[in-house]
């Protein structure tokens, strides 16, 4: 059983121990780890997106668990306004750093460790709730902390032009219309499925190749960070176990999509935080949450791990 938990988790570890590794050492410079990001951003991130969407099962089920990780995610917001006077000084973000999951830098990668690489289309059900969210809720209120407005054409010019949202849309639609059932078994879709396979194969490793460089604790701000991050994990345990009981009970249980839920509820705040809000002196507060959400993520996968394989 150990064994088993730690062959899920070492990759995790080692991975990130090395993007550590690379940024003290001078492996990386900051210009090489941003070309790293872009390459992962622009080519393989969009492809993971497109391969879970495109092998999705749609229906019935798809739509409910939308639903619910839409809603759990905006109460999510909501009892992060409701807290943020725990951590007044840094209570303009706060609320932010409560809700939505870095679903696409870290979600798939860890999930693929998880269940494998051909599953991440369970996680996809899950994701497709707070990438949604993500794009029209989170940004609004996020530009809003920031001191900017947030119009509607603001958020479809960013959906159509973010290059992982270009993805995640194209394998929706010819998910949606039957296109993979169609070559599924067919010598089209044996080419199709080795080519996307052959791209995403090292997006996980490089991935967790940029959190371990970026990875930054400032000592000062410990305590409202982890008070926040206390604070969010148990809003979101609410949350996963009120999504999660919703569910099951209108649905046959479900290990993987449990699974997918539960990783969804431990993994750190998104990381386009600080590119798309001005956040002044928030800005170190923000990074060190998100870091320090980070390791707490693998910690978690650990357990998730475990019982995975119980």
């Amino acid at each position: 059983m150990i064994t088993q938990i730690l062959a899920k988790v070492l990759p995790v570890l080692v991975m990130i121990i090395l993007g550590r590794v690379c940024a003290t050492k001078g492996i990386l410079n900051d210009e090489q780890h941003a070309g790293l990001k872009n390459v992962i951003g622009d080519i393989l991130l969009p492809v993971v997106l497109f391969q879970a969407f495109f092998t999705a099962d749609y229906g019935t089920r798809m739509l409910l668990v939308f639903v619910l990780v839409f809603v759990g995610y905006g109460a999510a917001l909501a009892a992060g306004y409701a807290l943020r006077r725990f951590v007044k000084p840094y209570g303009r973000f706060m609320p932010l750093l409560m809700t939505n999951a870095e679903g696409g830098m870290l979600g798939y990668a860890l999930y693929a460790l998880l269940c494998g690489a051909d599953q991440t289309k369970t996680y996809a059900m899950v994701d497709i709730g707070q990438t949604v969210f993500g794009y029209t809720v989170f940004l609004t209120a996020l530009k809003a902390a920031g001191g900017e407005k947030m119009t509607p054409k603001f958020i479809v010019k960013n959906m159509l032009t973010n290059k992982a949202c270009i993805g995640m849309l194209l394998g929706i639609i010819l998910g949606a219309l039957g296109v993979h059932k169609a070559i599924d078994g067919t010598a089209a879709g044996e080419i199709v499925t080795s080519l996307l396979s052959f791209i995403t194969a090292p997006t996980s490793a490089l991935i967790l190749i940029v959190m371990g460089y970026q990875l930054h604790v400032s000592k000062k701000l410990l305590r409202p960070v982890l008070t926040t991050m206390g604070l969010r994990l148990g809003v979101l345990a609410v949350v996963c176990a009120a999504v999660s009981g919703i569910l099951f009970a209108i649905i046959p249980y479900d290990k993987p999509l449990l699974l997918a839920l539960m990783l969804q509820y431990t993994l750190p705040a998104p990381f386009i935080i600080p590119l798309y809000a001005d956040m002044g002196d928030d800005a170190e507060y923000v990074s060190t949450t998100l870091s320090l959400g980070t390791v707490l993520a693998v910690v978690l996968f650990f357990f998730l791990a475990a019982f995975n394989l119980a």
